[in-house]
């Protein structure tokens, strides 16, 4: 161990050559085959910094803003603040150009905001590396690694830091750095001459990942010196796209801008042809453009999944991309593991069977769960507590238990081979010293994996069936095998050589309970219309025991005892049972990634779970991709799309349930942003069809403050509610379903947008009749009727707001009643509809807004008119819902079952399915 100071020749600009003779590059490095103290690690973290390369400098806000002032709606502003300069109506055109200035700036924080709630997510999967301190190997925050460390790399294993292999061997996945995607070997001693950095064979490369193997490596660059750091980082070289959404939110965009242009342009020229003045016409103009403008609408959204980000990572859903959100509302089948997912991942060593003794625990029990625990790779942490793969931890500890301990230390320094667990083989094995001069084969794995491995005469048909019968009562089964090596004999190079001719010691049967939430889960899955697939490692009698615990297959369960064995016919076939759902037993990860593929030419959207190395082309192939954030390795944590830091189903099934309430927020705050644009365009309508004779209604300023004041803090409220009863009663939406239907298009201008206009134009109507107004009356400044125009396009736009009050309200729903979900369960609306209507009564009596938006006190009568409009714009919803409501449930009162792309969802029935075995 080293603890010697620094010394002046460790410069934190300068990297050691690590090709020298490791002799000197330690020396040069101050470290030793123990690595360092933790007292000079923590000093030397000082000298050179963290273990992070540089981020890149943030895009520019200039740029970022330039691109908010082109987006389709600004143009549409744009082009009405110049019709208004030419019109020489300089004060409505600095307005709107002040409009335009302000919804950029705020578009923009918002999305700066929603970039942050990703980055930050990174403090719910710090990166963490394995590392020798004092002598001990320990877990600590790879940002804190520091030349001279010496790491500790496993299969699965994110590579921290650049090191030189000291021990050991692994292959390693440069993919990153190299583009070749075959891993290469990695091993301990001299390197090359005359071949570049990256082909050298005993060094590796921060931001790559061991695909197999075990070593320990001496770290002799971090931070910005490694490779990675010279190069980028992959996170400077990445853009924020826009999601699918947002894409779907832009087309829509261009098309409001395109009808606006349009229907400007119509009555400019209708106007003038049936003589208004010029000017009158660039008003109305203006007016109509400014009047189809939903400024808030996009960064609403991208709020609104941001929030939904922030909510999802408190849950235990660590989302990596704010698209992915919108992607689990439509989800409709789930791939899963079993241990750990549906499962604690707390196993013990449950039930022994060897062939002397059969299940009854004998002479011969302790020698097998002893041989059982030296074919591990557990390890003893700094604080005492082990640490490896659950299955092995229970191997362990069952020793321990049955009186024959194995202590990590003495097991590794008795050890001469270690072949390590193999997915495909689904098998392990070691040579351990047996004695002097004796050499012992110990294997374990799968049944299927180890009998066919067994020396002749060995009781191999007796044990499948006693391993069918420990899987019967939901056990991990094992088998163990020895073989001793003759006196004297070499170690085994390579497994074929070791893993022949074994002696069977029997079966081992490890428990790992499910959790008890996953059974609810699984019930609000089906309700919700999904369909849950397990694919396993394990055998197919354990995980059909765990899924009819749980309530996987629901009506009908089947397993596929041999999933590697399914070709790509038999595969469609099952999958397009829509009533049952499958046990892939024994399957790899070339299997997940078959049935992921499968699933997508199906048309399905697939979430993944997964945890291993080999599982990261499944889980880039799945929609959503889902590792498990405690048990996962870091290369699986990188491809997938979710993390889970519980690793617990029920946790997939919540991000579900708030993909789904988030999609159906977007389009509750698109229901109410375009819910006012019919009362906003009515006005200018009836002045261009009057050819004048009714006064203008509605003043272009006073649009802008409905739509930049009043209607934004509702609608970004609305971004936060919660999800609406029975969201996961329904079936998924189809993928090919638009953010904006036709529904929503007929509920917001036909229906809520019509009953607005009626409304607000009664109460103009009211005002200007009260006091003796005709059509053609003049009502411009110094006539007698201007006092009670201006009062009358003061109850217009008062009118609007409070029919915005009543929209945000009955907009909270689509299907249920508003006292389902309850008047007070959403603060910030109730805060928003505050602000909205203390706004709106300062731009009506504050003396100096009322001269700048040409507004003028309301008198009581009118107060108390518009008042009444927030409960019939929100009444004549609820009735249309209810009216909705009563038409989906059949004659006799029994709501229609949901379908799926015409297909009847699953049905449900309160017993469990026969297993249906199939290979």
């Amino acid at each position: 161990m080293a603890d010697a100071a620094a010394g002046p020749d460790l410069a934190p600009d300068v990297t050691p050559d690590p090709l020298e003779p490791l002799p000197l590059l330690r020396r040069e490095l101050h470290t030793g085959p123990l690595g360092l103290s933790s007292r000079e690690a923590a000093r030397r973290l000082a000298v050179y910094g963290p273990n992070e390369v540089r981020r890149a400098a943030q895009r520019s806000v200039l740029r970022e803003l330039g691109r908010q002032l082109v987006h389709p709606l600004a143009l549409l502003l744009w082009a009405a603040a110049a019709l208004a300069f030419v019109a020489a109506i300089d004060v409505l055109g600095w307005a709107i150009v002040a409009v335009v200035l302000v919804n950029a700036g705020f578009a923009l924080v918002q999305e700066r905001q929603a970039e942050k709630a990703v980055e930050t997510l990174a403090r719910y999967l710090p990166a963490r590396a394995r590392v020798v301190r004092d002598g001990r190997p320990q877990h600590v925050p790879a940002r804190d690694l520091v030349p001279g460390d010496l790491v500790v790399l496993e299969e699965g294993d994110r590579i921290p830091a650049d090191a030189r292999l000291t021990e050991g061997g692994i292959e390693a996945d440069l993919s990153m750095l190299t583009g070749e995607s075959t891993p290469v070997e990695r091993l301990a001693g001299p390197g090359l001459q005359a071949v570049p950095v990256l082909q050298e064979p005993n060094l590796v490369f921060s931001g790559t990942s061991a695909t197999g193997g075990q070593a320990r490596a001496i770290v002799f660059a971090t931070g910005d010196h490694t490779e990675l750091g010279r190069i980028a980082a992959l996170s400077q070289r990445t853009r924020r796209e826009p999601s699918p959404l947002e894409k779907q939110v832009k087309k829509v965009a261009w098309l409001i801008a395109a009808v606006a242009v349009a229907m400007g342009a119509v009555f400019l020229v209708t106007g003038v042809a049936v003589g208004l003045p010029v000017t009158d016409s660039l008003m109305f103009a203006i007016g109509l453009l400014v009047a189809n403008v939903p400024e808030g609408l996009l960064p609403t959204i991208t709020l609104a999944l941001a929030v939904g980000v922030r909510a999802l990572a408190r849950q235990g859903a660590v989302i990596k991309r704010l698209s992915a959100v919108e992607t689990l509302g439509s989800t409709n089948v789930i791939c899963t593991d079993k241990t750990g997912t549906l499962t604690r991942n707390d196993m013990l060593l449950h039930g022994l069977w060897t062939p002397e003794d059969l299940a009854q625990t004998g002479p011969r029990s302790a020698g097998l769960v002893r041989a059982a625990a030296l074919c591990t790779t557990v390890t003893r942490e700094a604080d005492g507590r082990l640490h490896g793969d659950p299955t092995e931890l229970a191997l362990v500890e069952g020793a321990d238990r049955h009186g024959v301990p194995v202590e990590p230390a003495e097991r590794d320094a008795g050890r001469r081979a270690c072949f390590r667990f193999d997915p495909r083989l689904r098998l392990m094995s070691v040579v351990q010293a047996s004695g002097p001069g004796r050499l012992r084969v110990i294997a374990k794995g799968a049944p299927e994996a180890v009998l066919p491995l067994l020396a002749g005469g060995e009781p191999a048909a007796k044990a499948r069936q006693a391993a069918d019968a420990l899987a019967a009562d939901g056990m991990r089964v094992l088998a163990v095998a020895v073989r001793d090596l003759p006196a004297d004999a070499a170690v085994p190079a390579r497994r074929q050589q070791a893993e022949q001719g074994l002696h069977l010691l029997g079966l081992v049967g490890l428990y790992d309970p499910p959790r008890p939430e996953v059974a609810a889960a699984v019930r609000r899955c089906h309700e919700a219309g999904l369909t849950v697939h397990i694919v396993t490692g394990d055998n197919g009698a354990t995980a059909a025991a765990i899924a009819r615990a749980v309530g996987i297959g629901v009506p009908r369960l089947q397993v596929i005892a041999q999933s590697e064995a399914v070709d790509d016919h038999h595969l469609d076939h099952l999958l397009r049972q829509g009533d049952t759902e499958i046990v892939f037993a024994r399957s790899s990860p070339e299997t997940k990634l078959k049935v992921a593929d499968a699933l997508r030419s199906h048309g399905q959207i697939v979430a993944m779970t997964g945890d291993g190395v080999n599982d990261a082309p499944a889980l880039h192939r799945a929609h959503i991709g889902v590792a498990m954030g405690r048990s996962g390795t870091d290369v699986a944590r990188e491809a997938s799309t979710m993390v889970l830091t519980d690793d617990n189903f029920a946790t997939i099934v919540t991000a579900i349930e708030s993909g789904r309430r988030v999609y159906d927020n977007v389009r509750k705050f698109i229901v109410y942003i375009f819910a006012h644009l019919t009362p906003e365009v009515v006005p200018f309508l009836v002045f261009a069809l009057s050819g004048g004779a009714v006064p203008l209604p509605l003043t272009v300023l006073q649009i802008l403050a409905i739509d930049l004041g009043t209607e934004t803090l509702p609608a970004l409220a609305l971004g936060r509610e919660r999800a609406e009863p029975g969201v996961m009663s329904r079936p998924p939406r189809p993928s090919s379903q638009g953010v904006i239907n036709k529904d929503m298009l007929v509920r917001s201008w036909g229906w809520l947008g019509t009953v607005s206009a009626v409304l607000v134009m009664t109460a103009y109507f009211y005002v200007l009749w009260r006091a003796g107004w005709h059509p053609g009356d003049p009502t411009g400044p110094g006539t007698p009727l201007h006092d009670a125009y201006l009062t009358a396009t003061t109850a217009t736009f008062a009118g609007i707001v409070t029919c915005q009050v009543g929209t945000a309200v009955a907009a909270r729903t689509d299907h249920a009643a508003l006292r389902d979900i309850g008047f007070f369960t959403n603060p910030l609306l109730l805060a928003g509809i505050a602000f909205e209507l203390a706004f709106t009564a300062a731009l009506v009596y504050a003396p100096p807004l009322q001269h700048l938006f040409g507004t003028a006190a309301l008198p009581p009568d009118v107060v108390l008119l518009i008042a009444a409009f927030p409960p019939l714009v929100w009444g004549t919803d609820e009735f249309r819902r209810r009216a909705r409501r009563r038409r989906s449930r059949t004659p006799g009162g029994t709501p229609c079952p949901h379908t799926t792309g015409g297909i009847p969802a699953r049905s449900r029935s309160a017993s469990p399915a026969e297993a249906r075995p199939s290979s």
